[in-house]
């Protein structure tokens, strides 16, 4: 059995100002995983460093400029003296303090980016956020070494492999995938990586603008609402019926020619009667739209839906319940690049009919409205593929708003008296 280290002894040898060289060499060995064996040497010792080293060995240390000491032979002294039984590594330990293992604790990084490896090859729509993790080291950024940064990849890719999601609690995801309810919440490690993922999936970049309305509008993308009553969806027209509560609801507000505000709480509840059937819904992206087609048709409009922006979890979950039943959608949004990616979330899940939006029509449209300089980075419309190159020789954005005639005298057309 090893006897204990005489630290008084190792320090009256080794823990000295004229030794300090000797120890820093050592140090870089262990950190780099290499064996402490060999020699060292210090170039132009000075006397006090050479006596330091004769006081350990007990013999001259050679003559000359320069200074080569023996790693094995002073493992051998600690051992024998009883100074430092384990030897030379250990003495550097006690001495120094944790001596990190740089070459182990690179293997356990490698390590910890294997299962990001893998779900970027499965999923290659989210190669923009794993170029992001690379790019800013958030991984590091976020954690206390390899074994912290496993711990959170390993449920980062355990949230991500349930997304998008058919509509989750955020709370309950969390629950489900890291056993705690509050793992998702804001300011969170896990929270911070998942919604860049989250972004990505919706077509946008990694990073936001930090909002409260974005980071929900991020995660409804993707079928995740923060919670039941936040999230809502505006209509108007919706026939309704008598069978359910929602469905009352609606019934009652286009007799009475006014918008209706339905939260997912609600649609959530029971299979509403909306009354639509395989009848034509047209979707609008902003509360403008909506609310001067109330004010204008009153009774006479037709069932409309309107997004408030990136589409709710309460907004997929209404559409969902009308394309189920066989209804129509036509889509209108804003000509910019968000409102080009917002149609494509909605094509995809849904085959929406343009309403006015296409190549052709954000032509017309430039001719009467005055419109902004359009930012943002360029996306393809999936349901029209001269849009985006019509976008980029005009460097024009159109709002809902410039073209509200036209929409209006569109469901007009579509109106009939009850």
């Amino acid at each position: 059995m090893r006897g204990a280290m005489d630290e008084p002894r190792l320090r009256r040898l080794l823990g000295g100002e004229d030794t300090a060289w000797l120890l820093d060499r050592v140090r870089r060995r262990l950190e780099l995983g290499k064996p402490v064996a060999g020699t060292v040497t210090l170039a132009s010792a000075g006397v006090e460093q050479r006596r330091a080293v004769e006081r350990l060995l007990g013999r001259r240390a050679g003559s000359g400029r320069s200074l080569t000491v023996s790693l094995e032979e002073i493992d051998a002294v600690l051992r024998v003296s009883g100074a430092a039984p384990e030897g030379l590594a250990a003495a550097t330990r006690a001495l120094l303090g944790t001596v990190p293992d740089r070459a182990a604790e690179a293997t356990a990084w490698m390590a910890v980016y294997e299962p990001l490896a893998e779900l970027a090859e499965r999923r290659p729509e989210l190669a923009a956020w794993r170029a992001w993790l690379d790019a800013t080291g958030m991984i590091r950024r976020l954690t206390a070494g390899p074994a912290d940064a496993a711990r959170l990849v390993t449920e980062l890719v355990r949230v991500l492999d349930r997304l998008p999601a058919a509509g989750v609690a955020l709370g309950r995801l969390a629950a489900e995938t890291t056993g705690d309810a509050h793992g998702l919440d804001d300011g969170k490690a896990l929270a911070t990586l998942t919604l860049a993922a989250v972004r990505v999936l919706a077509g946008a970049a990694p990073t936001g603008d930090g909002s409260t309305f974005e980071r929900r509008s991020a995660w409804a993308a993707v079928g995740v609402h923060r919670d039941e009553l936040s999230s809502s969806v505006l209509c108007v027209g919706l026939p309704g019926g008598v069978t359910t509560l929602v469905g009352r609801m609606v019934a009652l507000a286009r007799e009475a020619g006014e918008p209706c505000a339905l939260t997912l709480r609600q649609l959530n509840r029971e299979r509403s009667d909306l009354g639509v059937r395989d009848g034509h819904v047209w979707v609008c992206e902003n509360p403008i739209v909506l609310a001067s087609a109330a004010d204008e048709l009153g009774t006479r409009c037709p069932p409309l839906v309107c997004l408030s922006g990136q589409p709710s979890a309460a907004v997929l979950r209404l559409l969902d319940l009308l394309a189920e039943t066989g209804a129509q959608l036509s889509y209108h949004g804003d000509f910019d690049w968000g409102g080009v990616r917002i149609g494509n979330t909605l094509r995809d899940r849904f085959g929406w009919r343009p309403w006015r939006f296409d190549a052709p029509s954000y032509r017309a449209a430039l001719a009467s409205a005055p419109g902004g300089t359009l930012a943002g980075r360029p996306v393809d419309a999936v349901w029209d593929p001269d849009l985006r190159p019509a976008l980029e020789h005009h460097g024009i954005h159109v709002q809902e708003e410039l073209v509200l005639p036209d929409l209006i005298a569109d469901l007009s057309a579509a109106a009939t008296v009850p």
